[in-house]
């Protein structure tokens, strides 16, 4: 195994301290990389941010609307991912990685100008196909996974209607969209998008691990609220892709493992050079 002692990560929660399967997920990735340090960051509910000095950051999805705020802790967020933005935009030296994840991503895409930031009709709860894009068809992150894959996806809100001309003049590319609404005139949401060489994010949960799933939705009081809000059909459908080799499990091996052997790759090419 390659160790990888000297980089650091810091891991932004922004959970605001509601119980989640998410942050356990995510140190369990970065637990399988020997020697990679890293701290965790409580954003939300104690307006924590990491310094620059680190490497590497992931940034979580959590709870409620992404364009609210107490005015602190988002500010110091934004002014903090603008810092790191600013650092890649001018340094000769090594840059900074950053995965934002679900409402990681959507305060990211408010920040970019990538488009709007709705409330979906419905909540979105389970696992789904997305779709790449011609772009996405070219991301290696995704190398290895269908054209269709499948994803966890749990919110209440979307980003919609993106700003091409925008996109375009900060080189951001849109990677993959939701599946298509029954309701034919319903836009179908932006579920991933790579920010910069070095900034991507995802609407849904690449972190989310199959059997760490499985354990929790087969617990009484969690299987029970499922099928009370969503039916028996798709709490059995959700286990079934759980299990699938080819769905929840595939993209969980790939997606944010990817983004970190990529930036610790660029990272110890610079230290080489």
């Amino acid at each position: 195994m390659t160790d990888h002692s000297g980089l650091r990560l810091a891991i932004l929660d922004l959970y605001n301290k509601e119980k989640n399967q998410g942050m356990r997920a995510i140190k369990e990735i970065v637990d399988a990389y020997k020697g990679l340090e890293y701290e965790v960051f409580d954003v939300r509910a104690e307006c924590q941010l990491p310094d620059t000095s680190f490497d590497i950051y992931i940034s979580s999805g959590g709870p409620g609307d992404p364009l609210e705020g107490d005015g602190i802790w988002d500010k110091a967020y934004y002014d903090f991912i603008d810092k790191l933005w600013r650092h890649n935009q001018t340094t000769t030296g090594p840059k900074k990685f950053v995965f934002f994840i679900c409402h990681s991503f959507q305060m990211a895409c408010h920040h970019f100008n990538i488009g709007n930031i709705t409330k979906r009709p419905t909540r979105s709860f389970g696992t789904f196909p997305v779709f790449k894009t011609e772009l996405g068809q070219q991301e290696s992150f995704f190398s290895g996974l269908d054209d269709q894959f499948w994803v966890a996806d749990f919110r209440n809100f979307q980003v919609i209607a993106p700003d091409e001309k925008h996109i375009q003049e900060i080189g951001a590319k849109i990677l993959c969209i939701e599946k298509p609404h029954a309701d034919a005139n319903q836009e179908r949401a932006i579920m991933a998008v790579r920010f910069s060489n070095e900034f991507f994010g995802t609407q849904f949960h690449p972190e989310a691990d199959p059997k760490g799933m499985i354990v929790h939705f087969s617990k009484e009081a969690q299987k029970k609220e499922i099928v009370d809000n969503f039916g028996l059909e798709k709490y059995q459908q959700m286990i079934q892709d759980l299990r699938d080799e080819s769905k929840i499990p595939a993209t969980h091996s790939k997606v944010i493992p990817s983004f970190l052997d990529h930036a610790i790759e660029m990272l110890q090419l610079v230290d080489i050079g």
